[in-house]
């Protein structure tokens, strides 16, 4: 083997010095040091830049190290518009304030994990993103960016519904309890008191989603004692909450007047008492109540007013009733799959021996409570019922949530009741509180 010993080795014309042609192996022998004074690229190394990064702007280049100061104001990093397998960039919060200002990335028509949206955002106090071009399929993977967190979350759409635990029915004289409220966003169908299709909530993934399953309220305790025991409770309500969605509340339904009062106000309307007017329901969750028989102001001795419905208002007694009247219809949903109506008023009292008013479809109670997990009304008794004895509660709340099955994490609490395949949709029942993890 040849061997050449000089000082320096220069190019004999032009500035370009090339060490061998293409396919051989230039070796450097364990123990020699390469001191670089000037600029190297081609190699996996980082040059890092010495001025430090303020303005709100910057275009990086593949190679390079930057120390990015956000003192003063947020920046947005441009990444390389045509970058190479194996580009490698770091980018590091040089005064510990990307909390307060964050950094942004601008793909520059590139992925990030595979993902072209949302564009990363990093603000957390003391982060290094350190990150290398894969190509087109994901694009820039970061060897680390702090938390190693996906800075790009998929979201998904998830439709609902929600419907508050009924109200409880007063005695004899008074008024059916309403129904919960009903919120519904799924297939365009109608949400309470006649209302549109609420708009579906935007799930990410790795969010907790709690819910709340709203319980029925108590029907009188009593027929001749004091308020509030001689009149129906209202039902809880019903709700699904989470970071960045905005909470869906669906109110408990009134419990039902007692024969002198006006109608209580919920999530549907409670019927009014015998000498009372109808309770108001809340709009796009329920219809109000009924009116009892005598209306505000007149004799008691009628029948009390139906509770009101998602899809309908109590009825109205008629100031010759001799028996109860029926509670306002409910809706029906075909979110799980086939129809079910939820959310029907319950029936009032009778002032007499005859029977109590029907409940309306959809759970609300005639003689009996109302249907669990529908949100209906209690219903209301007879003259002939032992004053002794306790009206009719409300049925319990339910939540659905119906999400794509390819998106479902199957992280759920409260034991929900699960099924598949639903049209392409993962249906999730929660007739208890719980929670979903996106």
């Amino acid at each position: 083997m040849s061997k050449i010993e000089v000082d320096q080795v220069d190019p004999q014309s032009g500035t370009t010095l090339t060490l061998g042609t293409s396919g051989d192996t230039v070796s450097i022998p364990s123990g020699v040091t390469l001191a670089n004074a000037g600029t190297a690229t081609g190699f996996a190394s980082i040059a890092w830049q010495s001025s430090i990064v303020t303005a709100s702007t910057i275009t990086v280049e593949s190679g390079k190290g930057y120390w990015l100061d956000t003192s003063s104001n947020a920046i947005t990093v441009t990444l390389p518009a045509s970058p190479s397998v194996g580009d490698q960039i770091i980018l590091t919060d040089y005064a510990r304030n990307w909390g307060t200002n964050a950094i942004t990335l601008n793909l520059n028509s590139e992925k990030w994990q595979g993902n072209a949206t949302p564009v990363p955002v990093f603000d957390t106090n003391g982060q290094s993103v350190d990150v290398v071009y894969s190509g087109s399929t994901k694009g820039w993977i970061p060897n680390t960016d702090g938390a190693t967190t996906l800075e790009t979350p998929q979201t998904y759409t998830a439709d609902f519904l929600v419907v508050g635990g009924g109200g409880g029915s007063a005695m004899v004289y008074g008024g059916g309890g309403g129904a919960g409220g009903y919120r519904n966003s799924f297939a365009s169908e109608t949400s309470g008191r006649g209302s549109s299709s609420e708009t579906a909530l935007t799930f990410s993934p790795g969010v907790t989603y709690t819910v709340t399953v709203g319980g029925g309220g108590i029907g009188a305790q009593n027929y001749g004692g004091s308020a509030p025991g001689n009149e129906g409770v209202n039902g809880v309500n019903s709700v699904i909450s989470g970071s960045g969605i905005t909470s869906i509340t669906s109110l408990g339904g009134a419990g039902g007047a007692k024969n002198t009062s006006n109608g209580k106000t919920g999530g549907c309307g409670g019927g009014g008492g015998s000498a009372g007017n109808a309770g108001s329901g809340t709009a796009a969750q329920g219809y109000d109540g009924g009116q009892g028989g005598s209306g505000s102001g007149g004799p008691s001795g009628y029948s009390g007013g139906g509770g009101g419905g998602a899809g309908a208002v109590g009825v109205t007694s008629a100031s010759t009733a001799t028996t109860g009247v029926a509670g306002g219809a409910g809706l029906a949903s075909a979110i799980t799959g086939s129809s079910v109506t939820r959310g029907g008023g319950g029936g009032s009292g009778s002032p007499g021996s005859g029977p109590p008013g029907p409940g309306g479809a959809g759970g609300g109670g005639g003689a009996d409570d109302g249907t669990a997990n529908t949100g209906g009304g209690g219903g209301g008794t007879n003259f002939s019922v032992p004053a002794t004895t306790a009206a009719h509660a409300g049925g319990s709340g339910v939540v659905i949530l119906s999400v794509p099955d390819a998106k479902y994490s199957g992280t759920t609490s409260g034991s929900p009741t699960v099924a598949t395949g639903v049209s392409g949709k993962t249906v999730i029942t929660f007739n208890g509180s719980g929670s979903y993890t996106g």
